[in-house]
Parts: C-alpha cells; sequence; structure tokens
C-alpha cells in the first residue's frame, strides 16, 4: 500500500474551510494561531487575567459553535474572532458595570535593562495608558485595535461592525482628544 506524507496545512484559507466542516484538527490549528491576539485584546479591554482566560475560551466556544456560518468575505479570520472576542468583553464589562483598563505592556527584551529608563518608559507608558481610558468607547476601542493590535482600518471596521470612513474619522478624533488630554496634563 502506498502511504503518502501530506504536509500539514499552513495556509490559513485551508485551514477555515477545513474548520467549517467541523474539522477540529483544523480548528485548533485556527486556536494555536490566535489564542494569543484574542487573550491580549480581551484583557485590553478588561484588564482582568482571570476574566481574559474565561472570555478567550468562550470566544473560541462560540467561533467553533459557529464557525460553520462563517463567510469570508475578503476579511481575514482574525478579524471574525477578534469581532466575537469584542463583543464578549463589551458584554462582560456592562454586566459587571466597571471602567475599561487597559494591561501593563509586555516587557519588551531588547529594550536595555537601566532602571531608570525602564521606571522612565513605564512611567510615559501609564501616562499615554490614562489618557485612553479617559476617551468614549469608540475611540478607545479603535486607538487599541489600530496601534496595539496593529489593524489595518478594514479589519477595525469589520471588527467594529463600522465603515472605513467611520473608524478613520473616529481615529482622527481620538488623536485630537488624545492630543489634548496629554497637553492638559503637562501644563498641569
Amino acid at each position: 500500500m502506498l502511504k503518502l506524507d501530506i504536509p500539514p496545512v499552513t495556509d490559513e484559507r485551508m485551514l477555515v474551510q477545513r474548520a467549517i466542516l467541523h474539522d477540529s484538527e483544523a480548528f485548533a490549528g485556527l486556536y494555536d494561531r490566535h489564542v494569543v491576539r484574542v487573550y491580549r485584546h480581551i484583557y485590553y479591554i478588561i484588564n482582568d487575567q482571570k476574566e481574559a482566560e474565561d472570555l478567550t475560551a468562550q470566544t473560541f466556544l462560540q467561533a467553533w459553535e459557529a464557525i460553520g456560518r462563517f463567510q469570508p468575505r475578503g476579511a481575514p479570520f482574525a478579524s471574525w474572532l477578534l469581532r466575537i472576542a469584542h463583543n464578549l468583553a463589551v458584554s462582560h464589562l456592562r454586566a459587571r458595570k466597571g471602567d475599561a483598563q487597559l494591561h501593563e505592556s509586555l516587557i519588551d527584551d531588547g529594550l536595555p535593562r537601566n532602571p531608570e529608563a525602564v521606571a522612565q518608559r513605564h512611567a510615559e507608558e501609564e501616562r499615554v495608558r490614562q489618557a485612553v481610558l479617559r476617551l468614549g468607547d469608540d475611540q478607545r476601542q479603535v486607538i487599541i485595535l489600530r496601534f496595539v493590535e496593529e489593524l489595518d482600518y478594514k479589519e477595525v471596521a469589520e471588527i467594529l461592525g463600522k465603515s472605513v470612513a467611520a473608524v478613520r474619522v473616529i481615529q482622527h478624533r481620538a488623536l485630537c482628544a488624545l492630543r489634548k488630554i496629554m497637553k492638559v496634563e503637562e501644563v498641569a
């Protein structure tokens, strides 16, 4: 009997197509590719490690249950996942009626180990984080998705259920608001 060595599927589109047919191995591959991004996105919104872990699991459970209805319309699979994660995180915040907070940034191993420089960098990051927290919900989400998650306008629009033009306007207004907040804090 002829045995063929079939290479593992590395193309995400193929994984998605297989997952739509309820191939759990393909969905596991998608999970491995996106779990960190989904967790980080949720954690930035709710600022609670345990809750972010639970909501990440819920995101993938909902994705698995809805994968048969997934329609690739030019947007990446990650956008669909992040939209599910975003909706779960926002629902969680509404239920707990707390303020969304940004997480402490991850340590960059490429940074110098000068304690004074590290402390100064953390102070500046906290200042920016506090300014972002003062933005409205839509503005805060656009800033997080565009500059923390590094998504393009189309992906952000897909996640937030808005047009690309609306996302551009929200980003512009958010950046203007951040400049004003930061300028006021410098004077104070």
